[in-house]
């Protein structure tokens, strides 16, 4: 038996509800250091920085499915004194930027048929 909840099966789908989430566990995050920067000053060096940034990460990727942006927002943790800087959601908000299908629609590529412009009419002579 695991600590991590279950692997969702294939690709993870980026749904409101898990948009939201991730959203809100990185907001939460990034204010949990800013307001309890003694805890969180040391960066790398703090254990519990390590343990949350950890954590956020695991969430973050099982919500939203692994992507780059989470690697550097990761490591941005680890420098003392800039873990301040909201670095969770600012990789939140670029991975789920767009990530929503049109209401009523499935996803997919938009439609790329473009109709021909009308031939000009015909000059008399």
């Amino acid at each position: 038996m695991g600590l991590l909840p279950p692997t969702p099966p294939g690709p993870v789908v980026a749904t409101a509800a898990r948009i939201r989430a991730a959203r809100a566990i990185a907001m939460l995050a990034d204010l949990a250091q800013i307001v309890v920067f003694p805890a969180f000053s040391q960066g790398g060096l703090s254990p519990a920085n390590d343990a949350l940034d950890v954590g956020v990460g695991i969430a973050l990727s099982w919500l939203l499915g692994w992507h780059w942006a989470f690697l550097p927002s990761f490591l941005s943790e680890l420098i003392p004194i800039w873990d301040l800087v909201p670095t969770w959601t600012a990789a939140v908000w670029y991975v789920t930027s767009g990530a929503l299908p049109p209401a009523g629609g499935p996803p997919g590529p938009p439609s790329a048929r473009v109709e021909p412009p009308s031939p000009p009419p015909a000059l008399k002579g």
